[in-house]
C-alpha cells in the first residue's frame, strides 16, 4: 500500500505543477487587465478577446463583452473591439495606428472611445471606407448604447470581412493563456510551426509568381509612355512655351520616373498599383499640354479607355458587349470609338496566360491591382465592377472587399500576422470633439466620412 502509494504521489506530481501553473495564470490576469492601457488592449485583442478598459466597464459589462467575443468567435473572422475610456493612453488621433501596431494583425478595428465609435481596417480584410460606414451606421442606429452598438457593427461587417479569426476564449480564459504551459511540456507545437511556415511560403511564392506575371505588363506600359515622352515635339525653354505648359510637361516626366521607381521597388502585387496610376496621371498631364498647344478648352478628367489604358484619356462613353456578355456603356478613347461606330472591333488589351492572350479582364485576379490604379480613382469604388461584370476580374472585384491590394483567391487576406508592416494611412484620422460622424451622416471631404476623419 505504501508502495503503491508513492507511485501515486509521483505520478501526481506534474499534473500538480500544470493545476498551479494554471491557476497563477487564472489569478494574474483579472489583475493585468485591472491595469487597462494599449499594452492591455493588445493583449486581449490579440487572443481574440474584445477588451474594456476597467473605467468603462460600468458601461459595457465583463458579460456583454464575453457575449461579444463568442459571436466574434463564431464569425471566425479578424474583428477586434475595444471600449476605452477618452483618455490617455488612448489617444484620439493615435488610438487605431496604436492598437493596429501592438496586435500586428489584418483586420477590421472598432473602436468605441468616451462617446464616440469609429472603426478603421486593413484594405486584405475590408476597404477602410466600408469598416468607417458600417461604424457610423451602428453608431447613428443605437444613440448611446455600446453593446447594440457594437453588436450592430460586428454582425453587418462579419459577413463582409475576409479573413479567419484568431484564438477566441473559452470561459472567459483565453486559449493562448492554457496552451502555453502545456507547450511548455511537448513538442507537438514545433509539428504546428511547421505547418504555419509552410503555408506562408507557399503564399509568398504564389505573391512572387503574380507579381512575375505582372511585372511584364506593367514594364509594357511604362515603356509605352516613355515613347510617347520620346516622340513629343515639345521643347520647354521654346519663345511659345509658358509657365503652364511647363508644369504639364513636368509633371508628365515625374509620373514617368514616379512609375519607374514604384515597379523596381514592387515587392508583391498589390505594389503595382501605384505604378499605373502615376501612369494614368502622367497621361493626363500630357493631354492638358496637348490642349493647352492647341489652343483648344482643357480635356475633362476622365477614365482611360477601357479597352487598352495606354491609349490614354477616354473622351467618351460607348455601348459595348464583349462576346457572349450583356451589353454595358464603357469610356473609350477618338481611336475606339470610331471603330465602334464602324461596327469594327476594338483594340483591346490583351495579357499574356497560362491559355495564351486574353483581354486582361480575363486573365485572373492578380490584375485587380493593375486594373485598379487606372481605373480606382474614378467614381464611388471605381468603375471597374460595373464594367467588368460577367468576367473573371469583374466577379473578383464585385465582392464587399473590392479595394483590398488582391482578392482572397490570391491568398491575402485578413487575420494574418504583418506585425508593423501596413499602410498607416488606413487607419489614420482619428477621434473629433463632436461625438459623431459627420453630422447626421453626411459625407464629404472629397469622399471620406465626415466628421472625425
Amino acid at each position: 500500500m505504501r508502495t503503491l502509494a508513492r507511485r501515486r504521489s509521483r505520478g501526481t506530481g506534474p499534473l500538480a505543477l500544470v493545476a498551479a501553473l494554471l491557476g497563477l495564470l487564472l489569478l494574474l490576469a483579472p489583475a493585468a487587465s485591472a491595469a487597462g492601457g494599449l499594452d492591455d488592449a493588445a493583449a486581449t485583442l490579440k487572443q481574440g478577446r474584445v477588451y474594456v478598459d476597467p473605467a468603462m466597464t460600468g458601461r459595457f459589462s465583463q458579460s456583454q463583452a464575453d457575449a461579444l467575443t463568442e459571436k466574434i468567435r463564431k464569425a471566425d473572422k479578424p474583428i477586434f473591439v475595444a471600449v476605452v475610456p477618452a483618455a490617455d493612453p488612448y489617444g484620439a488621433q493615435t488610438i487605431f495606428n496604436d492598437l493596429r501596431t501592438k496586435v500586428g494583425i489584418d483586420g477590421a478595428y472598432g473602436v468605441w472611445r468616451g462617446d464616440q465609435f469609429q472603426a478603421r481596417s486593413n484594405p486584405e480584410a475590408l476597404p477602410t471606407a466600408s469598416a468607417e460606414r458600417i461604424a457610423g451606421a451602428a453608431f447613428r442606429s443605437h444613440p448611446g448604447d455600446i453593446d447594440a452598438t457594437l453588436n450592430d457593427f460586428v454582425d453587418t461587417a462579419a459577413p463582409q470581412v475576409k479573413g479567419h479569426g484568431v484564438n477566441s476564449t473559452t470561459g472567459g480564459v483565453s486559449t493562448a493563456a492554457i496552451v502555453v504551459p502545456l507547450a511548455l511540456l511537448a513538442l507537438a507545437g514545433t509539428g504546428v510551426f511547421l505547418l504555419f511556415r509552410r503555408a506562408k511560403k507557399r503564399k509568398e511564392e504564389q505573391r512572387q509568381a503574380e507579381l512575375a506575371q505582372l511585372r511584364q505588363v506593367v514594364d509594357e506600359d511604362i515603356t509605352a509612355f516613355g515613347e510617347e515622352l520620346d516622340r513629343l515635339d515639345f521643347n520647354p525653354g521654346a519663345a511659345d512655351a509658358d509657365d503652364v505648359q511647363r508644369a504639364d510637361y513636368t509633371h508628365a516626366l515625374d509620373s514617368y520616373e514616379r512609375a519607374k521607381q514604384s515597379m523596381d521597388a514592387a515587392k508583391g502585387p498589390e505594389d503595382v498599383k501605384p505604378v499605373t496610376e502615376a501612369l494614368e496621371d502622367g497621361r493626363f498631364a500630357l493631354a492638358t499640354l496637348a490642349a493647352r498647344r492647341e489652343k483648344r478648352p482643357l480635356p475633362e478628367r476622365r477614365p482611360p479607355c477601357f479597352f487598352d489604358p495606354r491609349h490614354g484619356p477616354s473622351v467618351q462613353d460607348a455601348d459595348w458587349a464583349p462576346a457572349d456578355g450583356a451589353a454595358r456603356t464603357v469610356p473609350v478613347c477618338r481611336a475606339d470609338a470610331d471603330r465602334l461606330a464602324a461596327g469594327q472591333d476594338p483594340d483591346i488589351r490583351t495579357v499574356p496566360t497560362e491559355h495564351g492572350p486574353q483581354p486582361y479582364w480575363n486573365a485572373g485576379p492578380a490584375y485587380g491591382p493593375w486594373a485598379g490604379g487606372y481605373f480606382g480613382g474614378f467614381g464611388s469604388g471605381g468603375l471597374l465592377p460595373g464594367l467588368l461584370v460577367g468576367t473573371m476580374l469583374g466577379s473578383m472585384m464585385s465582392t464587399p472587399a473590392y479595394g483590398a491590394p488582391v482578392d482572397a483567391g490570391s491568398g491575402y487576406e485578413g487575420g494574418d500576422y504583418t506585425g508593423a508592416d501596413y499602410n498607416s494611412s488606413d487607419f489614420g484620422g482619428g477621434f473629433d470633439s463632436g461625438g459623431d460622424f459627420g453630422g447626421g451622416g453626411d459625407f464629404g471631404g472629397g469622399g471620406d466620412f465626415g466628421g472625425g476623419f
